[in-house]
């Protein structure tokens, strides 16, 4: 079968979706990506990948919006594609509705977070629900990465047959390595003893830098690697000054890596992991980190409740607020038997829930089904 994978950006494309099309077309399928342009697409194409280029935008400009479907109907009526599979939540809009304009066969949705459960007006989250229930009443397939967000398409009469398929990381990849963390120290001149919190993401507001660095300024003991970059698409504003007084107060306990292509390594010779998220999927980086053998400390929220058992794999913080997160990992810096103990718990249950290979046989699976 044809299969477009459809998403918004490059980052999303590279780094979500490209385990999955390896897996489908291993199975025998023709499988094509769609986002938007950028330079990571040169790692996909680098493996025999063809991928089409289409304008999409991570705003809610109805010229940018029309823009971008109008290409998307151009491309679904090209290629004949027997599924189209969208992600994201404006381009998973974008694409269902323009494959069901197109006659394609299947269409199939992941979920990786409902902008109605995120932080925003009352007018902006009815109309995302309003558009959520009419894509998916057109979704033969309906797959998310959440249970409690399969929960809610269901209750909300969304799509009656969602279900979760959670997502997955490499075993092999992402492990405990005591090589690469002599060299990552040894490069960064931090000695074995020496206590390092390590957070992973986007450079935005929502993924809680503001009160990461607030908090890690009452955890003495310890220094603060940051990996990650902001996007030309992310919305909001630059968290320039947040960094710039992390820097002021941490001073050499505050490192910032950048875009990192050695993330297994980094997470390696850290110590403790953390994601202070206000709202999420169901992270990739807390699967990674457990998998490492790192205890997690993240917050409450949808997502993250669903890979961390408190207490046991790591801890569990309210978001928005710095005590009880700086609390949470003064704790575990403090307690060396304690992160061992809740990090090699946390790579058993990531082993047990969140292996890739089992996650993407899984999913290919459901798409190929029918």
């Amino acid at each position: 079968m044809k299969i477009l994978e459809v998403t918004n950006v490059d980052f999303s494309l590279r780094h979500f979706l490209l385990p999955l099309m390896r897996e489908l077309r291993a199975s025998g399928h023709e499988v094509v990506g769609v986002c938007a342009d950028g330079p990571l697409l040169a790692d996909v194409r680098a493996e025999g990948f063809r991928v089409e280029v289409a304008p999409m935008a991570r705003s809610f400009s109805p010229l940018a919006q029309f823009r971008a479907f109008i290409s998307l109907v151009r491309l679904i009526r090209r290629e004949r594609p027997d599924i189209v599979h969208a992600h994201m939540p404006i381009s998973g809009l974008l694409a269902r509705f323009a494959a069901r304009l197109c006659g394609v066969p299947q269409i199939a949705y992941t979920c990786h977070g409902f902008l109605f459960n995120q932080p925003g007006s009352w007018a902006r989250r009815t109309l995302a629900l309003v558009l959520e229930w009419l894509a998916g009443h057109i979704t033969n397939i309906y797959l998310t990465v959440s249970q409690e967000e399969a929960a809610d398409a269901r209750r909300l009469h969304i799509n009656p047959r969602a279900q979760a398929i959670g997502n997955g990381r490499d075993p092999e990849q992402f492990r405990p390595d005591d090589a690469a963390r002599r060299r990552i120290r040894t490069a960064m001149y931090v000695p074995d003893e020496r206590v390092v919190i390590v957070a992973v993401s986007r450079l935005v507001r929502h993924k809680g830098y503001p009160e990461l660095l607030a908090a890690i300024e009452h955890v003495p003991d310890a220094e603060l690697w940051i990996v990650g970059d902001r996007l030309s698409s992310d919305h909001g504003a630059t968290l320039e000054p947040v960094f710039e007084r992390g820097r002021e107060q941490l001073g050499s306990r505050l490192h910032f890596l950048g875009y990192c292509t050695d993330v297994p390594a980094v997470l390696a010779a850290a110590d403790i992991f953390t994601l202070p998220s206000h709202f999420e999927g169901l992270p990739m980086s807390i699967i990674e980190a457990m998998l490492t053998g790192l205890p997690v400390v993240a917050t409450d929220i949808r997502g993250p409740r669903e890979q961390v058992v408190a207490e046991k794999t790591g801890l569990l913080v309210p978001p928005g607020t710095i005590l009880p997160l700086a609390r949470a990992l003064e704790r575990l810096v403090q307690d060396t038997d304690l992160r061992h103990r809740m990090g090699h718990a946390g790579r058993i249950r990531a082993e047990h829930l969140f292996n890739e290979r089992t996650i993407l046989r899984r999913t290919v699976k459901l798409l190929t089904s029918l």
